[in-house]
């Protein structure tokens, strides 16, 4: 009994290891090509110029990823929660020239705190969270339809209240998600479903981690630019 614990309780710490390995891997990729991009003015001009179809392609790649994941090997997951990354930085590359550098650093710092917290919470916590599913995905659409409002109807009280939810939104879906994976380790998922199912699982924490740092950069920035 004590041998099958220890062994299940390693490879749920392997598959969470492979999980924020790539996460890790995303969010480099992410902030190099984001700052190379931002540091050269006509690959950042010319990076603006395509801004609209690069979003596009970054929705197509997360929605082909969640529906081909069963039928794609985890070589080609990898590869495409990679190109998200990039294509993520690339787009990235005009918050660098908007927000000032002290905005940016005090996100990430705070993004990345906060993250780490709230995956602990998740990994650790007995309450089984499953049931949460439905609140969180109204709560995103909420959030979604908040922000199409903001921009008609404005204002620094309704910006900072929609940034406040936001961190708190996907702070609580760090937790879930984390709970989820560690749920999906303990189901026995082996072998190349087990490498999909963390390279999708990085894209679901990375995804947490990159929109609680642009909702705390509207925090920090004060919704505007460099000074």
């Amino acid at each position: 009994m004590q041998l099958t614990a220890t062994r299940t309780e390693s490879l749920v710490r392997s598959f969470m290891n492979r999980t924020y390995s790539w996460m890790a891997a995303g969010l480099v990729l992410t902030a190099a090509i984001a700052y190379i991009t931002a540091s050269n003015e006509n690959l950042a001009s010319q990076v603006m110029s395509i801004r609209f179809p690069l979003l596009i392609v970054q929705l197509g790649v997360v929605l082909g990823m969640s529906f081909l994941l069963p039928r794609i090997s985890s070589a080609v997951a990898g590869l495409l929660f990679m190109v998200y990354a990039a294509i993520t930085g690339l787009t990235f590359s005009g918050l660098l020239m908007v927000y000032s550098t002290q905005a940016v650093y005090s996100a990430f710092g705070t993004a990345a705190l906060t993250f780490g917290a709230m995956s602990v919470v998740g990994y650790v916590i007995k309450r089984d969270l499953s049931g949460m599913g439905r609140f969180f995905l109204f709560a995103l659409i909420g959030l979604v339809v908040a922000m199409f409002i903001n921009i008609w109807v404005g204002g620094a009280a309704l910006n900072l209240g929609i940034s406040v939810i936001g961190v708190l939104l996907f702070a609580g879906l760090t937790v879930y998600d984390t709970q989820m994976l560690r749920n999906m380790a303990l189901s026995g998922v082996e072998g190349d479903n087990a490498e999909k199912g963390a390279i999708y699982g990085a894209l679901s924490l990375y995804l947490n981690f990159i929109n609680m740092f642009l909702f705390l950069l509207r925090i920090f920035g004060g919704g505007g630019g460099r000074s």
